[in-house]
């Protein structure tokens, strides 16, 4: 291509750009080489990270797809300065989107200005922001609109999340998710949303049990009806999940997927965090990560049955395991023009 444009009259013009932006190249090349060996480092070392359902550090390396960075570490790029939330821009040349997460906020009549610190450090350090549920704390729309406030004034990347139980508490749900949505927000249930080629599928989730212990639709009707909610959620989740064509793709609930991460609750109320009806969508379909929330001290990290890794990002987990940034990030490879699905 290029040895038709020397043969034309325009030859030496593209000589003279050629000469202009050759010290540029180089100083690109050596920067992109540079990362190159950074990332072949965090790659390598990942490997040899030990496979298990739990780990006491929220930082562990789960698989090779999905690297958990080194959260603590901001890219303090100046570059988002006065974008709204869903604007931020990721460099051309980025090899991987980060994806910060984190539920349970509760946000309340007097909270504020509390997470704005912790917002601006997100904005820093990600991609994307994803909530899993409890944005409220009694589900009320007043405490939406502070929360609102919150997130247009310290976030400058897409924020996609989905409501929890407290949020459904006062009847407001959907002035909540309206209000959020006026925001800026992404708020799912049952839809998928695309951003920096990463697919994204949310549903609330709902409660039942795990494995053998799940309650099943036998006896009352009303327990027939509490079991119906758990299968419809997941229903939704399976639809949504096959909606997407994503090279990678990322489920957002609230409610627990699997027993893994609310181990260290107490026994008697694990029918109430979550329900394995949840994990079958994400065998059915290829998923490269899981957050939920809900369980308050539960564990960070679990995995499904078919080794996908799932993540509890409940905030007051979270703090006390890293109170300095309480809120997890992995990294997932940027998929290419090629495998980006095109509308």
């Amino acid at each position: 291509m290029f040895s038709s444009y020397f043969e034309s009259s325009a030859m030496g013009e593209l000589l003279r750009l050629q000469k202009a932006c050759h010290g540029y190249a180089s100083c690109c090349s050596r920067e992109a080489a540079s990362a190159g060996r950074r990332r072949r480092a965090v790659v390598v070392s990942s490997s040899s990270a030990p496979a298990g359902l739990t780990c006491p550090s929220p930082k562990r390396p789960l698989n090779s797809s999905v690297l958990e960075a080194d959260h603590l570490k901001g890219s303090g790029d100046s570059a988002n300065a006065g974008l709204r939330i869903g604007e931020s821009i990721m460099a051309a040349s980025r090899e991987v989107v980060r994806i910060a997460a984190i539920a349970d906020l509760h946000y309340g009549k007097l909270s504020q200005g509390a997470l704005l610190p912790l917002f601006a450090r997100i904005t820093e350090s990600a991609d994307v922001l994803v909530i899993s549920g409890d944005m409220t704390d009694y589900g009320l729309a007043d405490e939406a609109r502070l929360l609102a406030k919150d997130l247009t004034t310290a976030l400058r990347i897409p924020v996609i999340g989905v409501l929890g139980n407290h949020d459904y508490e006062a009847g407001q749900h959907q002035e909540i998710r309206h209000i959020l949505t006026d925001a800026g927000a992404v708020i799912l249930d049952g839809e998928t949303f695309e951003t920096h080629g990463v697919g994204f599928a949310g549903v609330k989730g709902f409660a039942g049990g795990f494995g053998r212990g799940a309650l099943g639709p036998w006896g009352e009707d009303i327990v027939k009806r509490f079991v119906h909610e758990a299968v419809d959620e997941a229903l939704k989740l399976e639809t949504a999940l096959a909606r997407l064509r994503n090279e990678h793709r990322i489920a957002l609930l609230h409610y627990a997927p699997i027993r893994g991460t609310v181990e260290g609750e107490p026994l008697e109320i694990f029918p109430y965090l979550g329900c394995s009806r949840l994990e079958e969508p994400l065998t059915r379909y290829p998923v490269t990560a899981v957050f939920h929330g809900h369980a308050h001290h539960g564990q960070p990290t679990g995995r499904t049955t078919g080794d996908v890794p799932v993540y509890n990002v409940s905030l007051p987990l979270l703090r006390e395991l890293t109170p300095d940034a309480p809120y997890r990030i992995i990294e997932v490879p940027a998929p290419t023009s090629a495998t980006v699905p095109q509308h």
